[in-house]
Formats: C-alpha cells, sequence, structure tokens
C-alpha cells in the first residue's frame, strides 16, 4: 500500500476548515490550526480553499488532504476536473472530491477528474454516500473512499452519528481504504469507527469549528431557541 496511505492507518484526520463570513476565515489562522492539530497528535490534516491549502502545505509535510469547495448546492466538493488540478497543484498529497452520482456543474464525468488528479501524481480521495457510489468511484481509479456524504443527498441515510452500517459495509469489500468522515463528533465515535474496520477516521466540526460546538452547548442549555446545529466533516 502506498507509504503516505499506511501513515494513515489507525490514525485521525483533522479536518480544518473555515467560509466566508467566518471569523476563522483566513489561511494563516488555518495553518495554525493545522499546526494545533498535527501537535495533539493528529495523523493528517483535511482542509479546503487553494490558498488555505497553500500555507498549511509550506508549514507541514504531513499528511495534506486538499479540496475545493465551490457552489451554493449540488456536488460542491472539487466538482470539476480544473477544481481537482488547483488542488492537487497546491502540494496536497490526496484531492478529495465529490463522487457521488449526481450531476456535476460542468457535465463532465468524475472520471475526467480523477485521471487529471492521477496525472499529476496525487491520490484521489472519493467522498460517496452510498456503496454503489464507492464501488463505481474504485472503479474509475480513486485511491481511497470516505464516507463524507453519507446523510447528505437524496439517496443516502442520515443516521444521528457517523455511518458505521457504511464503513462495516464497504471495509471488506474495497480493494482500498475507507476513511470514516461525517459526523464523529465524539473520541467514541471515532473509536467505534476504527473498530468497524475504518483505515483512519476524518473529524472536523468537533475540533476545529467552535461556532457549531457553542450551538450545540447553547442548545441544549436553551433547546427552546431552536438554534441550529450545523455540522460539517
Amino acid at each position: 500500500m502506498n507509504q503516505l496511505l499506511e501513515a494513515l492507518r489507525g490514525r485521525l484526520v483533522v479536518s480544518c476548515q473555515a467560509y466566508p463570513g467566518e471569523p476563522l476565515h483566513d489561511p494563516g489562522t488555518m495553518r495554525r490550526m493545522a499546526l494545533a492539530v498535527l501537535d495533539g497528535g493528529a495523523a493528517g490534516v483535511r482542509a479546503q480553499g487553494i490558498d488555505d491549502l497553500r500555507a498549511i502545505r509550506a508549514a507541514t509535510d504531513a499528511p495534506l488532504i486538499g479540496l475545493w469547495k465551490d457552489g451554493d448546492s449540488g456536488v460542491l466538493i472539487t466538482p470539476t476536473a480544473a477544481h481537482a488540478v488547483a488542488v492537487a497543484e497546491t502540494g496536497a498529497d490526496i484531492v478529495a472530491l465529490d463522487a457521488t452520482d449526481r450531476p456535476r456543474p460542468d457535465g463532465r464525468p468524475v472520471a475526467e477528474s480523477i485521471a487529471a488528479v492521477h496525472r499529476l501524481g496525487r491520490l484521489v480521495m472519493a467522498d460517496i454516500s452510498t456503496a454503489e457510489e464507492a464501488i463505481r468511484a474504485v472503479e474509475l481509479g480513486a485511491d481511497l473512499v470516505g464516507t463524507t456524504l453519507s446523510g447528505y443527498t437524496a439517496g443516502s441515510r442520515r443516521t444521528p452519528g457517523p455511518d458505521l452500517d457504511l464503513v462495516r459495509q464497504l471495509a471488506p469489500l474495497l480493494p482500498v481504504p475507507v476513511l470514516a468522515e461525517g459526523r464523529v463528533h465524539t473520541p467514541d465515535h471515532a473509536a467505534r469507527a476504527l473498530a468497524a474496520g475504518a483505515h483512519a477516521v476524518v473529524v472536523g466540526t468537533a475540533i476545529t469549528h467552535p461556532t457549531t460546538l457553542t450551538r450545540w452547548f447553547d442548545q441544549a442549555l436553551h433547546p427552546e431557541s431552536g438554534n441550529p446545529q450545523a455540522t460539517r466533516g
């Protein structure tokens, strides 16, 4: 198995992401966030946005999963081959992209994005929502699969925590690593994901998004307020 993927086996990857309008939306801040989680024991970082990825790559040689979220609905995660190439050119080791069966904004097949990343010598992480999508992504050349989008598409079931059933289904079925991602909100969730067969676990909101964490606490104290509990992978 690729040395990079072997370095992630049984380990934690932390998603360091902030978006326009959020107080932490700044490449320097995300660089420091990435260094902080690496100091805490994370084996790698997942981050989004070209400027953030460049800043993080310049600060560490730890495994870096990169993506570019673009758009308001539908396929947002590295939605086209052009996005995938731009992410690869930041120095990210792995390019994460939406490999669901939903139509892509440029109308082109996901296979083009996978091929473009491989031509640049990078690996591809297929973010999927169903077992069928995972199988297809691997057939198209994906090097690893993440359960990132389970519960966020019309064809998948939303579970209160990570989709451990999907992890259990895919881990013995696929010839590539399966990363558990999506709604991993506690250390117990992460441990259970590894026990279910995940190669590694990606945690985002529960570590790196203080606005959402605060909302969880506020909602517990004032459930009548209806404060939304937004989550991110």
